[in-house]
């Protein structure tokens, strides 16, 4: 990968190709700064009027690891740059916190709201209840269940990466590593949340038409360092001849290599380990060898959620989901990464 793609460009590119002409509103009803009462007829979704400060909602599910922090940083630290005001909330990875999180976020009557959801199905009531009070809501970094809850209607857009291409990205850097032929455990994301759900179907998928390549076990690691080193020592009893993991997140990754090396395995030479994120410790096992690639999934979703909000104040409407562009490291450029600070 040259130096120039390690860059991410996702805003600037996504912003002028994914926004188009707004659509007509359903109602009468707009916002107009400060929230509004709840109405039926406010528009689907309901509008945002720009104003010189906004006061922004952020509905975090959890706080505790790299990733998330950064995320919440670069949303807090891009509010702060337009001198707009964010009201936060951390739901401590349980749903029925976070859907009592987003309905006190409602009762302070924000301009918009930010919501980064633990599941796909967990905070759908909220999502309706803000919308009910003619809120904008944004989703960040994890999709809701279209089933229960539509983009552009019920909430403007989904900000957030491919998940299925990031499991694919590893499943095909394993399939080629590995000349067709492994043994993997599958280290999954908190079950029923939209990446652990995509980042499956994208690996799964991929080595399903290549014999060789056997997943041998799959374990819910909850996007857990501590999870995932519990689990993988259990898995190791009962899979002692794995070759392969791949993790839904650095996290259990790190979790796993703890566990590997602690069976007196060798990571990157014995076992081949991928994961998905691009946490900085990830990257300089990336670089020693001991980790054979990460999928980057950029945390830093602030510039591009505000100036997507932006743009929807003044009257355009973002497709339904705006992909953030994310890149892939090897031991062939992770010091690069690492030394233009594209980690976390």
């Amino acid at each position: 990968m040259s130096h120039s793609k390690l860059w991410h460009t996702g805003t600037s590119v996504l912003m002028s190709l994914l926004l188009i002409p707004l659509l007509a509103a359903c109602g009468t009803t707009s916002n107009t700064g400060g929230g509004s009462t709840a109405s039926s007829t406010c528009s689907s979704p309901p509008k945002l009027t720009k104003t010189s400060h906004l006061k922004v909602g952020f509905s975090q599910e959890v706080n505790n690891a790299p990733w998330r922090i950064a995320e919440t940083t670069s949303i807090q630290e891009e509010a702060s740059k337009r001198g707009d005001t964010v009201i936060y909330t951390d739901a401590n990875n349980s749903d029925s916190k976070q859907v009592s999180d987003i309905q006190s976020i409602i009762a302070q009557r924000p301009d918009v709201i930010l919501i980064a959801p633990l599941t796909e199905d967990g905070e759908v009531s909220a999502i309706k209840q803000a919308r009910a009070a003619c809120i904008p809501v944004f989703l960040v970094d994890r999709d809701a269940n279209h089933a229960q809850v539509t983009p552009g209607k019920d909430y403007v857009t989904f900000i957030g990466s491919d998940f299925v291409k990031e499991g694919q990205r590893v499943a095909d850097y394993m399939i080629q590593a590995t000349k067709g032929t492994a043994k993997i455990i599958e280290l999954q994301g908190t079950t029923g949340s939209s990446p652990a759900i995509a980042r499956g179907k994208g690996f799964d998928d991929e080595v399903a038409s290549h014999p060789g390549m056997q997943i041998v076990a799959k374990q819910d690691g909850n996007f857990d360092r501590a999870t995932g080193l519990a689990k993988m020592q259990t898995l190791l009893q009962a899979h002692p001849d794995v070759t392969a993991v791949y993790a839904h997140n650095d996290e259990m990754a790190l979790g796993a290599i703890q566990a590997l090396k602690a069976a007196g395995k060798i990571p990157g030479k014995d076992v081949l380990v991928g994961s998905i994120d691009g946490e900085n410790e990830a990257l300089q096992d990336v670089q020693s060898g001991t980790e054979g690639v990460v999928v980057q999934c950029n945390p830093r979703l602030g510039p591009i959620a505000f100036d997507t909000i932006d743009a929807y104040a003044k009257g355009q409407t973002p497709a339904p989901w705006i992909v953030q562009q994310d890149n892939e490291y090897t031991k062939a450029n992770a010091a690069q990464a690492i030394s233009q600070g594209l980690g976390f």
